[in-house]
């Protein structure tokens, strides 16, 4: 097989998957709207990206590096407005009290 092959593919490969994170990353971003992601689904794959990162570098493959690296980085954001969004929510669900005041019955 030729040498180029296996890293024109892995390219591609890389391109195409850490392109589909940016679609999501920009409507959390813009609608402010993380309801429907699963926190802990990217949770995992934050867990496997930053694995697949550190493997990249021990075979010393850059593909996996450079691609692995800016999934975990996109994942990571997607996550980060999850966590954010759910605690903005959480915080807004609470009843604001005034300090001091009694509470009745």
């Amino acid at each position: 097989m030729t040498d180029w092959l296996p890293t024109v593919l892995a390219t591609i490969a890389g391109i195409l998957s850490t392109s589909s994170f940016v679609p999501q990353v920009l409507k959390a971003w813009r609608e402010r709207d993380t309801g429907a992601i699963s926190k802990h689904m990217y949770m995992v794959t934050v867990t496997a990206f930053v694995l697949w990162s550190a493997y990249g570098f021990l075979i010393g493959s850059w593909p996996m590096m450079v691609f692995n690296v800016l999934s975990l980085i996109l994942s990571a954001t997607i996550l980060v407005f999850k966590i954010r969004n759910d605690r903005r929510k959480s915080q807004g669900a609470r009843p604001h009290r005034e300090p001091g005041m009694a509470r009745t019955g």
